[in-house]
């Protein structure tokens, strides 16, 4: 009987997003890829520290059970295969079940997203992110620098959504950007009890939904919507979630304000945000990644 990754919900990650490989990317950067292989092999031994992703991948493979296999995830990295060796060794160093991987020494690998039937693609390399979207993978560009997870919720994976261009479409972010916020609000009033349409992270919250009931003693999932919303246009966003049959257990319509002060008290091991200038603000304090995607990234 083949085998198949059906059923189970699919993250494909680069090595820099799952390992902190910065000091050996900027010899790549300010050499060439000969030199990095080199480096790479002589540290072959040496696990490399956990990266801004590694709490989140920890934490879903926990959903694991050797009779219920339910979290697969894959490295997909334009690494070269020499210096994929250290990435498993250290994903085996920690525990990690990760078995799969391509490695493409420096070609776009995100073609291989569709065969994997990935649910989320993570990486620091903007284009494979983009190339991603456009192919309909939840992705996004994850920033090496952000802060790491809080340990404070071991038994908790948290992760937090924006709204408008991310769960949801940009129609509505298309009317701020041309008509201003007076006609925002306007438009979601008179539009609350038509569901939007769905954006490219609806699917993964879907997934989670379903991983969500089938929460166990070692595991469970906490969601967040974290949004510039206020009232009254709230009340779409809330109401697109109830025709979705999909619960997020915690909602911050936040009308503007700096979203990192409120993420820093949520505490989530990753955050989702098509806006820089938020992701920005949210990676002083958690895990944060770009979701290119949008009028604001056209």
């Amino acid at each position: 009987m083949a085998v198949t990754l059906d059923n189970q919900l699919v993250v494909a990650i680069s090595s820099r997003a799952l390992f902190d490989f910065e000091e050996e990317n900027r010899v790549f950067e300010s050499t060439d890829d000969h030199a990095y292989m080199k480096l790479q092999l002589d540290r072959l031994e040496v696990p490399a520290k956990p990266g801004v992703a590694f709490s989140l991948v920890k934490k879903l493979l926990a959903f694991n059970r050797p009779e219920a296999q339910r979290i697969e995830v894959v490295i997909l990295s334009r690494n070269d295969p020499v210096s994929g060796m250290r990435v498993f060794r250290s994903a085996a160093h920690y525990g990690l079940p990760i078995v799969r991987g391509s490695f493409t020494r420096g070609r776009p690998p995100w073609q291989y997203l569709k065969p994997l039937h990935a649910n989320l693609f993570l990486s620091a390399h903007l284009p494979d992110v983009r190339a991603a979207l456009d192919a309909g993978v939840p992705a996004a560009q994850v920033y090496p620098q952000a802060a790491h997870a809080s340990d404070q919720h071991p038994h908790e994976v948290r992760i937090a959504f924006d709204g408008d261009a991310v769960l949801f479409s940009d129609e509505a972010e298309q009317v701020y950007q041309a008509q201003g916020l007076n006609a925002f609000q306007e438009h979601e009033r008179a539009n609350a009890r038509l569901p939007l349409s769905a954006g490219p992270f609806k699917p993964l919250l879907h997934a989670l939904h379903q991983l969500q009931s089938e929460g166990t003693d070692a595991m469970r999932i906490r969601t967040a919507l974290v949004t510039a919303r206020s009232a009254p246009a709230h009340e779409r966003a809330i109401r697109t979630l109830m025709d979705w049959n999909i619960q997020v257990d915690e909602a911050m319509f936040l009308g503007g304000l700096d979203k990192g002060d409120f993420l820093r008290e949520f505490e989530p091991d990753f955050f989702f945000d098509d806006q820089t200038g938020h992701i920005e603000s949210a990676a002083r304090h958690v895990p944060a990644g770009h979701v290119a995607s949008g009028i604001t990234n056209a």
